[in-house]
């Protein structure tokens, strides 16, 4: 079928594409508590292309769609025709794909149903009492293999799990109760984890049930214990330095440039690696046919390389960048404990909580947090936390510990001094 579509991405006189064949088996289990709803074995095909146009003043436009397995040759070529049409209206700069050979990793041998197996059995370890416990939970685990060609010759094969689980919980104090949602993603499944993370938010569930109002704090120390710790590494860090970013000037960053200034507290250093053990995104190649390598984008509060789409590297002068899809963040100088000492807010909780990645603006309302204060420790909800990441990281800091959400390992807790706290009282 490749080879068939590739025979008539020429017919039409195309002769900058990129090709791919994409396999998915999967197994899905739904539970009702504990009890096996329904479960079913699926395996998919698709065929994603995109098509390259060259244009009049050294311009390029590209154009993508998704051919099925099923499609007869005439809605092939239908399909096809209709890209290439629609490439005609992109008009970039042009740009060069990949062209350097990359070497298949060994196909990994997989089994479905064991890892499947595995989401069951911890599970059913899930310690839970008559007021805490699970409502239901969804498994999904997938097998995907993608094959990748392109018209200058690059051609590979990976394969690799994917997880994810999706759990309910509910918790129960007299009349009321409340219900948390959870969804896990990683490769296969890491059984001790998955049971300390569901815990976590029975207890979280728990406390939602006592909790009094966030008093107006005015200016205070946050600490974030769980991955919307991710909004700071994955959506400011990372992205700041991705080549996208910097070329559409929503990112200023350069290598040799520093990420703050008068930094005071922990300096950050982010890697961008080929390989993370039980990420849900383990492959050493990029879905453009680049091989990813092991690469420090930030070290020690200073950009030092950057990442991203070959276009927009390009458009850089960056030739040997990636799509990178797993990152390691260093930990700090402090353990853990030691930044639990002092006062402070532990948020577990926001109704939604941001980064945004262009201003730095960090906003959340506070759904459940835990307020350490002259000695005590109140259980608090509502009201809001705001700041700047500008002024937030000269000062930050962060455990040496570190801990892994599926594709990034960061460090277990984060502290932000001094952000401004809206009560609910």
């Amino acid at each position: 079928m490749l080879k068939h579509i590739e025979e008539q991405i020429k017919a039409l006189g195309c002769t900058i594409w990129e090709l791919r064949e994409e396999t998915t088996k999967a197994w899905e289990f739904y539970f009702i508590r504990h009890e096996l709803d329904q479960n079913r074995i699926t395996e998919l095909r698709s065929f994603p292309v995109t098509l390259y146009r060259p244009l009049e003043g050294g311009l390029l436009g590209a154009a993508s769609g998704e051919i099925a397995p099923t499609d007869s040759d005439e809605a092939i070529r239908k399909k096809l025709a209709d890209i290439y049409y629609q490439a005609s209206l992109v008009k970039n700069p042009a740009y060069k794909l990949n062209d350097k050979p990359v070497a298949s990793p060994p196909l990994k041998e997989l089994d479905v149903a064991a890892i499947a197996k595995d989401f069951i059995t911890a599970m059913a370890q899930v310690h839970e009492t008559e007021t805490e416990f699970v409502n239901s939970y969804e498994i999904f685990v997938k097998e995907i293999t993608r094959h990748f060609r392109n018209s200058n010759g690059v051609e590979y094969t990976v394969r690799y799990p994917s997880s994810m689980i999706e759990v309910v919980v509910n918790a129960r104090r007299g009349e009321h109760e409340i219900e948390l949602y959870r969804m896990f993603e990683s490769g296969t499944c890491d059984g001790d984890k998955l049971c300390r993370d569901v815990e976590k938010a029975l207890r979280y569930g728990k406390d939602r049930l006592v909790t009094e109002p966030t008093p107006a704090l005015n200016r205070f120390d946050v600490l974030l214990s769980t991955d919307d710790a991710l909004q700071i590494y994955r959506w400011y860090f990372a992205i700041k330095a991705n080549t996208e970013m910097i070329h559409c000037k929503m990112s200023d960053w350069k290598p040799g440039k520093a990420v703050a200034e008068n930094m005071t507290g922990d300096r950050i250093t982010l890697k961008a690696v080929s390989t993370l053990q039980n990420s849900s995104q383990d492959y050493p190649i990029d879905k453009e046919g680049a091989e990813i390598r092991d690469r420090t984008l930030i070290r020690n509060g200073v950009v030092e390389s950057l990442w991203g789409p070959r276009q927009f590297s390009q458009y850089l002068g960056v030739e040997d960048s990636a799509l990178a899809e797993n990152f390691v963040v260093e930990g700090g100088a402090c353990s853990e404990a030691e930044l639990r000492k002092g006062d402070y807010l532990e948020v577990v909780e926001f109704s939604d909580f941001q980064v945004d990645p262009v201003g730095g603006d960090i906003a959340g309302e506070i759904r459940l947090g835990y307020l350490h204060q002259n000695g005590t420790v109140r259980i608090v909800t509502g009201g809001s936390v705001s700041g700047k990441m500008a002024d937030a990281i000269p000062t930050m800091r962060f455990s040496a510990e570190t801990e892994q959400y599926d594709t990034y390992v960061i460090p277990r807790v984060t502290l932000l001094e001094k952000l401004k706290i809206t009560g609910a009282e």
